[in-house]
């Protein structure tokens, strides 16, 4: 998924009686006299791009399938991708406030085989609320995209609804914003894990998670300093600025597509948050350190996809015997294809961490667990998570993180290093693991990180997500006891 959706936003089943109420009680318009569009009439340019983003939504919305915009549905022009994108993002980042409103304005739900309909019924709603869209191509948009789902019945269903909506929205959203998950667009659970954890930042994490996400890229500094590509970027004229945590870090004023970054295909510049960029930088000492005993370095990359940490460490430190494993055989094609853009080579290899039948039984001097989390850190990039995770979730990954770290242990040098990693902000699954793992092991040791960035939580460092800067992220760093 792209690091950042398109910047339009302001902020920050099938039922022919799912009609609202009578006009006269605030309801539906009855529509009769004009001549009706037939059903799958070729659709204008706008209800096509509405119509792709009813249809990618729609399996989201009955939570079967992850939010995966990687490529642009056919029928929906280039122009539009950037649209297509912010409509599909919006949706899914204020989802339980659209559905709390469009329960207001039906008097049923859309039968099961008709969630594009009550997608279309929310992708007008985030329209009317967020976008800077006018609210009669908003409306008739929105509406007439129904018949590009051959389900032309459901155009006044939609259409009664978003009038509705645009005469009676100060009070509908009076109404659902009663209740705080709902003004804050987070499940309940999601929200009470956040107040238990955070009791004084809940408020502001879940306002950090509704935002857009900035785009921030890591300089490959063994072909160009931050600062030359400062410079490049303002005669490209784009706009950006130095991370002020991650060392070779630049922070976008306003997204763009990466074939506008200067030198991008030549590998001088890649695509990834500032809070994870600082796990290379919290290893790097340690791969410094052997380096200069004069003995060759062997790193350990697990659950390496999609590859961003694997690559700084390999910018950072030409040579380094690097293996890089994850689960995922299709992520892994990421992995590779990052690599081969920046001339970089590792072992790559489609194996579970958890397990050693893929381990040639010779240790690692470093290693680099990126662990399986609820992804809680970054929901402002993957907004369907909020869809998708389930309150028992959290403790299977605190269970599967704790295995990958006593399996991984037994693969490191004495005197060794381990740097653990999440995009979480959930304690469970980050210092509560690390104080269970620390407990368990006696030749593990929790080293203080020094910082200027997150706070102490437990064993390591929490950063929480910010709006306009990083996301959420934990990293521990570890070491092992010498023989």
């Amino acid at each position: 998924m792209s690091q950042s959706d398109n910047p339009s936003s302001k902020g920050n089943g099938k039922k022919r009686n799912s009609l609202p109420p009578a006009r006269s009680k605030g309801g539906a318009h009855k529509h009769g006299g004009a001549r009706r569009k037939p059903d799958n009439a070729p659709a204008s340019p706008g209800a096509a791009v509405r119509v792709a983003a009813a249809r990618t939504l729609a399996p989201v919305l009955a939570a079967r399938t992850s939010l995966n915009l990687d490529s642009l549905p056919s029928g929906v022009a280039g122009r539009d991708q950037g649209l297509y994108k912010a409509l599909c993002f919006g949706v899914c980042r204020q989802l339980p406030r659209l559905d709390a409103l469009a329960g207001k304005l039906l008097k049923s739900s859309f039968k099961s085989q008709d969630q594009d309909i009550h997608a279309l019924l929310l992708l007008g709603l985030y329209q009317l609320l967020y976008m800077r869209i006018a609210p009669h191509a908003a409306v008739g948009e929105t509406a007439g995209a129904a018949r590009g789902l051959g389900k032309g019945w459901a155009t006044g269903v939609l259409n009664a609804c978003l009038r509705r909506f645009q005469r009676e929205q100060e009070a509908l959203e009076a109404e659902v914003d009663k209740d705080p998950a709902v003004a804050l667009s987070h499940p309940q659970w999601l929200l009470d894990t956040f107040q238990r954890n955070w009791p004084d930042d809940w408020q502001a994490i879940a306002e950090a998670n509704n935002a857009q996400a900035p785009m921030t890229l890591r300089v490959n500094v063994a072909a160009i300093s931050r600062d030359d590509y400062l410079a490049q970027l303002a005669e490209a004229e784009i706009e950006g600025v130095a991370c002020p945590f991650a060392e070779h870090g630049i922070t976008l004023t306003s997204a763009c597509d990466v074939s506008a970054l200067p030198g991008f295909e030549e590998g001088l510049v890649s695509v990834q948050d500032e809070a994870a960029q600082l796990a290379g930088q919290l290893l790097a000492p340690a791969v410094t350190a052997i380096n200069a005993e004069g003995e060759g370095v062997r790193l350990l990359d697990a659950c390496t996809a999609p590859g961003g940490k694997l690559a700084d460490m390999l910018e950072r430190f030409p040579g380094l015997d690097a293996t890089a494993i994850d689960i995922d055989g299709e992520r892994l094609e990421r992995v590779e294809e990052t690599l081969e853009r920046l001339e970089l080579g590792a072992g790559v290899v489609c194996a579970d961490a958890s397990e050693r039948d893929w381990w040639d039984g010779e240790a690692f001097d470093v290693i680099l667990l990126d662990a399986p989390c609820s992804g809680s850190g970054v929901i402002r990039r993957h907004p369907d998570i909020k869809l998708l995770r389930r309150p028992n979730d959290i403790g299977d990954l605190a269970r599967l993180q704790g295995k990958l770290l006593a399996n991984l242990w037994g693969m490191l040098k004495p005197g060794g290093t381990l740097v653990y990693g999440t995009c979480s902000i959930i304690t469970q699954e980050n210092a509560r693991v690390m104080d269970r793992f620390l407990a368990a092991t006696p030749d593990a040791k929790a080293e203080t990180i020094k910082a200027d960035w997150g706070r102490v939580s437990g064993a390591g460092r929490q950063m929480l997500p910010q709006v306009n800067g990083h996301d959420g992220f934990y990293l521990a760093h570890i070491t092992k006891a010498s023989a």
